[in-house]
């Protein structure tokens, strides 16, 4: 167990699940390389007794005999000696085994893995497994079945959303996050990796905390050489990632492509008739389901802008590794060395940043609520843009805060490598986007400038006319 970071909120949840005196029915999910397996093997090792996981595009015969040899490992052979020929018969005879179990005073916990990938044409399966539970677990009042699966859509169409016989018997269910900062520093001091705050943000912008690619990590290199060798190196992990991530996670993955494409090159988001048009996707039922897989597995988000109607609805790519891999890693995969040094000083690098650095501060608004000493009052995180007219200019805000204590906090992120200084041009930008939202949208709550930084800024007289408020980047670790 000490080797798990983090997950305070999931470990509560298997606790409460382990002294639990009825039959419970958990689904866990979240995205592909996120740390669901690693998380229930490690913390329910001491309780499971039977363990199965789903093959990736394998046949059901394939599936079958993989199950078998897991329940003749359990039984030690005693038990049946033949493949069985579908799963009905599969789970009777796990069934069977487990009422042998039932004199046991513990919580059993049964873990199926990749849920999804059992699920293949005609196979039968979730009929089987609504079966097992109904006839069987639920009669069961030791019992913890576990269901676990990367295809957020699959979950919510098949478990959460059945209309059938496994409507409304999940009992619990988890969604798995990637790591936040906190989480990630925490990872990386359990490796025993020396990495400043600045270095850890600099690899956040690139894989996230994606505890799979975080792995990769090792000791006695930089940030800058940690990526060189992850992404650009033809035998980095995450130089041949982005296909595989998204095929293995979804039927015609190709669709999803086209949309985290069309969102990557445009990093301030658009509504969905613009992503319709820019994905090449027909506007129906098909672009609706692959952006509903999209926002479930986290890849994308989607928010109303300030005092605008639903059909206004933004939706923005926030994979931070798919954003990376698009922008840099793609068609700059080399055996040299210094691939990643020489794009990290170039003009494309700096621009980008500035909109990798927005999206790790939209994953971490609960940390920037927090440091503003809002975590209590009732917020509404958004956007804004004015295209501009005859009577004001255009502006743009990526991030701003709407507050029901009638302040309004317009966000203007910075990564820079040291102390940000704000020049007089840059003060007057702000100063016309403040004005200009308070003109256009008409409101009457009082406007603010809230700074978030990597490092301080230089607190000049610029900074003390126009700033309000200031986030660093330490304060998004909390």
């Amino acid at each position: 167990m000490t080797k798990i970071i983090g997950r305070e909120r999931e470990i509560k949840m298997f606790n409460k699940l382990l002294n639990s005196k009825s039959p419970e029915f958990l689904a866990l999910y979240g995205r592909r390389r996120v740390g669901k397996t690693f998380l229930i093997r490690e913390y329910l090792k001491s309780h499971i007794e039977f363990s199965f996981t789903g093959s990736f595009e394998a046949e059901t015969n394939i599936q079958l005999d993989n199950f078998f040899r897991e329940y003749i490992y359990r039984t030690k052979g005693k038990k049946e000696t033949t493949i069985p020929k579908n799963w009905n018969i599969a789970f009777s005879h796990l069934a069977d085994y487990l009422y042998l179990l039932q004199k046991k005073k513990k919580k059993i916990v049964v873990f199926i893995d990749e849920l999804p990938w059992l699920d293949t044409p005609k196979s039968g399966f979730v009929s089987a497994l609504e079966y097992f539970w109904n006839k069987h677990v639920s009669t069961m009042d030791n019992m913890l079945l576990i269901v676990c699966g990367s295809a957020a859509s699959w979950m919510q169409q098949k478990l959460f959303k059945a209309k059938g016989g496994l409507y409304n018997r999940i009992t619990k269910r988890i969604k798995l996050n990637p790591f936040n900062l906190q989480e990630t520093e925490l990872f990386c001091k359990s490796k025993h990796l020396k990495l400043s705050k600045y270095q850890i943000v600099q690899l956040y912008m690139v894989m996230g905390g994606i505890p799979f690619y975080l792995n990769e990590l090792t000791q006695g290199k930089s940030s800058t050489q940690l990526i060189n060798e992850i992404c650009f190196s033809p035998t980095g992990l995450l130089a041949n990632e982005y296909d595989q991530l998204y095929y293995s996670l979804f039927k015609n993955a190709h669709n999803h492509i086209s949309i985290i494409e069309a969102l990557a090159n445009t990093p301030n988001g658009m509504i969905r008739a613009e992503l319709v048009k820019k994905s090449g996707l027909p506007d129906g039922g098909t672009f609706t389901r692959t952006v509903d897989d999209l926002l479930e597995s986290g890849f994308i988000t989607k928010y109303k802008p300030f005092n605008k109607k639903k059909k206004d609805i933004i939706y923005r790519l926030i994979d931070l590794y798919s954003l990376f891999y698009l922008k840099f890693i793609k068609n700059n995969v080399s055996e040299q060395s210094h691939t990643w040094q020489k794009i990290s000083n170039s003009p494309s690098f700096t621009a980008w940043s500035g909109y990798a650095y927005e999206n790790i501060c939209m994953i971490h608004i609960k940390q920037i609520l927090i440091k503003m000493g809002l975590s209590g009052t009732f917020t509404e995180t958004s956007s804004w843009k004015h295209r501009g007219d005859d009577e004001t200019p255009g502006a743009q805000i990526d991030l701003l805060i709407d507050r029901r204590d009638g302040v309004v906090n317009l966000c203007e992120a910075k990564f820079t490598q040291e102390e940000y200084i704000i020049t007089k041009k840059y003060i007057a930008d702000l100063r016309r986007k403040r004005s200009v939202f308070s003109h256009v949208t008409k409101t009457k709550k009082q406007v603010v400038t809230t700074l978030i930084t990597t490092y301080p800024a230089i607190r000049n007289k610029y900074y003390l006319e126009e700033v309000h408020s200031e986030i660093t980047m330490n304060d998004l670790f909390v």
